[in-house]
């Protein structure tokens, strides 16, 4: 190869770039990364180098947590308009979320336990327990608890945001809803049950889940939905499941910071449901 055919390891900048941003909006600007790449900020003493992955891995993961709960809230409020198709783009987007952040544990596994019991110390009581977008997400997919919201009274806004999905009907009880308009027999019990309490199993639902996955009238969007409320709960258990092992093989089953009983408490999340009878309906699908 020639030197002109080598030319240089370098791009030329085209005429039409900006280049200036004194007097505009550059990247930066729009996206506040002044303000982004300047918040993390390790307490470890002297500091130590994994304390940053640390700090990341949960900045990331609560920006991706409020994108889903935006994400999450829209869909909602697109089924009590009926509009479930658009509900479903934003499930869509949700799953697609749910993935990244199930992907990013394998970041945070490289953290090894020597390394992170170097600064665990400095952390004191501060615990992913307490993340309140986590807990909204929790909320309005189903897994209410009153209790938690004591959690966050020393954040006004967080505990309000809680309180407020607290008492609103969750993601589940909308589609209900919307399916009892669509003529399907929603038990009265369920459209009008305590949406302050955590979901529970009803029986009632399995004959009219039945009907939809059996129906071949069923409109595909129905069927859409359904689904998409399955890889959503399916999703959400695999990143509960890749986080209780990653803590597992950092600390084994030392307490947790915010005072857990750690991977114990972990484990047990993992018995959660938000959606039961959508899984218990596979049973009756096809029996006679």
């Amino acid at each position: 190869m020639t030197t002109e055919q080598q030319g240089t390891n370098q791009r030329d900048i085209e005429p039409g770039v900006h280049t200036d941003f004194h007097n505009t909006m550059s990247y930066g600007s729009y996206l506040d990364l002044e303000r982004i790449l300047s918040a993390q900020h390790p307490v470890s003493q002297p500091q130590h180098h994994d304390e940053m992955l640390f700090i990341i891995q949960h900045q990331t993961s609560e920006l991706w947590l409020k994108l889903m709960l935006h994400e999450l809230m829209e869909a909602r409020r697109l089924l009590t308009q009926d509009e479930i198709g658009k509900a479903l783009k934003c499930l869509a987007r949700v799953k697609h979320i749910q993935k990244t952040l199930t992907e990013q544990w394998s970041v945070l596994a490289t953290l090894t336990p020597r390394e992170y019991a170097q600064f665990r110390g400095f952390l004191g009581s501060s615990s992913g327990f307490q993340s309140f977008q986590y807990r909204a997400v929790e909320f309005i997919l189903g897994n209410k608890h009153a209790g938690m919201l004591k959690v966050h009274e020393a954040d006004p806004k967080a505990h309000q945001l809680l309180k407020q999905l607290l008492h609103e009907p969750t993601l589940y009880d909308v589609f209900l809803a919307a399916l009892s308009r669509k003529g399907y027999a929603i038990p009265a019990e369920v459209l009008h049950r305590d949406v302050t309490k955590a979901w529970e199993f009803q029986q009632g639902l399995i004959p009219v889940f039945k009907d939809i996955y059996e129906s071949e009238d069923t409109l595909w969007s129905l069927y859409q939905a359904c689904e998409d409320l399955v890889d959503v709960e399916d999703n959400f258990q695999a990143w509960r499941f890749r986080h209780m092992r990653v803590v597992q093989r950092t600390i084994g089953f030392k307490t947790g910071t915010g005072g857990s009983s750690g991977v114990g408490f972990l484990k047990r999340a993992l018995d959660l449901t938000f959606f039961p009878e959508l899984f218990a309906v596979r049973t009756e699908i096809g029996a006679s």
